[in-house]
């Protein structure tokens, strides 16, 4: 026990926060005047922190052994302090890349996927409604000007897209992993394409229905419950958007992935995918806990890839990338955005969870959500992970003729196009 005292205690001097330990049987360490306490009921718990895996620490604040005192901010400041080093997996041996590989065979196929994607965005649309925009755009946000606020932001991220999509009124447009609709729908309305989104989420196909029929954009915009591999390919997209989807593909399936995207999209056409990537280049999952800790409670199944590694699988799929835009900042930003909006309403959080299908474990639940919010932002910030716009095309083989010669696609190669 004294050991484990001796090892915590010098890292808590230095941080960027203060912070204090309440250890079992009452012993406290660290300053009297915290903005953060962690209290502990047990001395395993301790040795947890002790070997700096704070996702595993994470893991018994949701399960109510380790309960803390502070704000979320505070807490991430010091939990950023408190780890040993970087969460960046460097790991490269060969067999760990092949236990990676296996278990993204067995985690991603259709049923388990479907499983996945209803464990996460089925527990409440209320929950959901609570602390992201009124539009419910679950993504990374862009923030033009320092002053708009997220449901500003949220909208001009929409707008980012399909500007850069080039969508034209008339236009076979394709959403992959439509969400609650926010991209889907503003497309329509804003571009005039006639436009189809797929989820695996029951709830959400369901709420997306319902805003179609509220606006009358029957026959105009669809919504599918189906998985990406089961889309007919015999008809075309001018344009494709997939936000925030490929991270539940899976390292195994991202061939494939890109492979269906490209049968998909008619030649010269414009694929967009936004997505989470890692901040380190070997294939692998965060360190010190964290990436269970997301897999057990949040995204079971999730995996995320470096940018280069991304690319790579798109150019062997034969599409070609013509732009690309890092966000990183602006999820950081986003994702402070939702956690400020949870934490100033938990009562209510805990009220509507109540509620849902999950009311025997409301509180599990709402710690994991608070925890996983406030730590993603966190990571953002640190860069050890990141979110890239990643615009390709299906070159159509058209050498065309005069300025535009050897194009080949409907981009305009030059990227004033996309900005007002």
């Amino acid at each position: 026990m004294e050991a484990l005292v001796r090892r915590i205690a010098p890292r808590l001097e230095g941080a960027p926060v203060r912070v204090a330990l309440c250890l079992p049987g009452g012993l406290r360490v660290g300053d009297a005047q915290a903005a953060v306490t962690l209290r502990f009921d047990d001395w395993s718990s301790m040795a947890t922190l002790a070997a700096g895996q704070i996702g595993k620490v994470a893991e018994e604040i949701v399960e109510g052994r380790v309960q803390f005192e502070g704000s979320m901010r505070d807490l991430m400041l010091a939990a950023a302090h408190l780890l040993p080093g970087s969460p960046v997996a460097s790991n490269t041996h060969w067999w760990e890349q092949v236990v990676r590989r296996t278990r993204s065979l067995v985690q991603h196929t259709p049923q388990r996927d479907a499983q996945q994607i209803q464990f996460h965005y089925d527990v409440s649309d209320d929950f959901y409604a609570l602390w992201l925009d009124s539009r419910r755009v679950y993504s990374c946000a862009y923030y033009q000007s320092s002053d708009m606020s997220l449901a500003q932001a949220q909208e001009s991220k929409l707008d980012h897209i399909c500007r850069k999509l080039m969508l034209r009124e008339g236009e076979r447009f394709l959403d992959i992993g439509a969400g609650w609709g926010g991209l889907l729908l503003w497309a329509a309305e804003h571009y005039g394409v006639q436009a189809r989104g797929i989820t695996l989420s029951r709830n959400q196909h369901a709420y997306v229905n319902r805003l179609i029929e509220q606006k009358k954009l029957q026959g105009r915009v669809r919504m599918d419950l189906l998985d990406y591999r089961e889309l007919d390919e015999t008809q075309g997209y001018d344009k494709i958007a997939s936000v925030g989807m490929f991270e539940h593909v899976g390292q195994v399936n991202m061939g494939l992935y890109f492979e269906k995207i490209l049968r998909l999209l008619r030649p010269g056409g414009l694929v967009m995918n936004h997505g989470i990537t890692a901040g380190g280049i070997e294939p692998g999952q965060l360190g010190a806990g964290m990436g269970d800790f997301i897999g057990k409670y949040i995204f079971p199944g999730g995996e995320l890839l470096h940018v280069s590694h991304v690319l790579r699988e798109l150019s062997l799929a034969r599409l070609e990338m013509v732009d690309v835009e890092n966000l990183r900042p602006h999820y950081a930003r986003t994702l402070w955005a939702w956690s400020d909006s949870l934490e100033s309403q938990l009562e209510e959080a805990t009220a509507v969870l109540e509620r849902s299908g999950v009311p025997q474990r409301a509180a599990r639940v709402l710690r994991a959500y608070r925890l996983y919010l406030a730590g993603c932002a966190m990571c953002f910030e640190q860069g050890w992970i990141s979110l890239h716009q990643i615009l390709a095309t299906r070159p159509d083989g058209d050498m065309h003729t005069g300025p535009m010669r050897g194009a080949q696609s409907a981009y305009p190669f030059h990227r004033g196009y996309m900005y007002r």
